[in-house]
């Protein structure tokens, strides 16, 4: 059985669980890498990444490199003497970090690749309406996700289930598949098979302003499920338009009613507790909002002080 020793790459919270998991099942981890601090918020302050903050709980060293490529970073690195590296939700490594170790550097990755490769596979999973998905364990080489697999566990997706509730259950799926996969190393057995491309492979873009804009004009079931896939970060967003300076607005929760109706698209039906817009194909029904400079609120808390212009819509 080998000895292992290993650095942990990881950034956001999704990472603390799987870093966690493999501490509490007694593996050493000699060290952390994560971004660098770096400004937020209103008032700038200095923020910690949500792995470095656990490292530092932990007492364990942490590096933070600008650049993967340093030599004081890659010496650094190296005087540490680990012989696995594991990555999860990090940037793309250069061949003199993933190349480093004897056992090489394994990466978790939150899809069944090799579909929905790239930065935001959660979200995008739920936002192309997938009724499954995963986690995959793979030995990184020099693309982006492509590398030899070892693992992968597989989960349904519900209609209603929003990325931050899919997060946290693939979160603890990946802990157990990231421990499975250590064993399978430790032991020397793991048995990899290579990533086959096809036509149909989707791809899970980053995350901008431009791709998280709702579009009222398209069919109701993919507006909500473009609200569950971004919520509750980044939230899907559109304008709201009562005839004076049109608001942005986030929403985070919705459900879809199919209906036939002569509305126009964008435009809202609203009552005491209820806003509805209409969309070609039915009315999408906003269970939870935030206006600008507000708060996030049921629709429910907003109407109770808020009465809607007869023109108002959705934009």
């Amino acid at each position: 059985m080998r000895k292992l020793k290993i650095i942990f790459m990881g950034t956001p919270e999704f990472a603390v669980g799987i870093l966690d998991n493999i501490i509490g099942n007694q593996y050493e981890v000699a060290a952390v890498v994560t971004a660098p601090d770096k400004p937020a918020g209103r008032g700038q302050k200095i923020k910690y990444s949500a792995v470095k903050d656990y490292a530092l709980q932990k007492d364990l060293p942490v590096l933070q490199p600008t650049n993967l490529k340093d030599e004081a970073f890659l010496a650094a690195l190296k005087s540490f003497g680990a012989n696995l590296h594991v990555v999860v939700a990090f940037r793309m490594l250069p061949k003199a970090v993933w190349d480093m170790p004897e056992y090489g550097t394994f990466n978790l990755h939150a899809s069944l690749l090799p579909q929905y490769r790239g930065a935001a596979p959660i979200n995008w999973a739920i936002i192309n309406g997938e009724t499954r998905t995963g986690v995959t364990t793979f030995f990184i080489d020099d693309k982006i996700d492509t590398g030899a697999i070892i693992l992968s566990s597989e989960t349904s997706i519900s209609e209603t289930e929003n990325a931050g509730e899919l997060h946290d259950r693939l979160m603890d799926i990946g802990q157990a598949t990231v421990v499975r996969t250590l064993e399978l190393i430790a032991s020397g057995d793991v048995r990899t098979h290579v990533q086959t491309d096809s036509d149909d492979l989707k791809t899970a873009y980053k995350l901008h302003r431009d791709n998280c804009k709702i579009d009222w004009e398209k069919p109701g079931k993919e507006i909500h499920n473009l609200i569950r896939g971004l919520s509750p970060y980044p939230a899907a967003w559109c304008f709201f338009d009562d005839g004076a300076t049109p608001q942005q607005i986030k929403i985070y929760d919705a459900a879809f009613e199919q209906a036939a109706h002569q509305q126009t698209p964008g435009s809202l039906k609203t009552d005491r507790k209820t806003i509805s817009v209409a969309v070609k194909d039915g009315f999408v029904h906003i269970l939870s909002l935030q206006l600008p400079g507000k708060k996030k609120m049921t629709a429910a808390e907003l109407l109770n002080g808020m009465a809607f212009a007869q023109e108002s819509k959705f934009c």
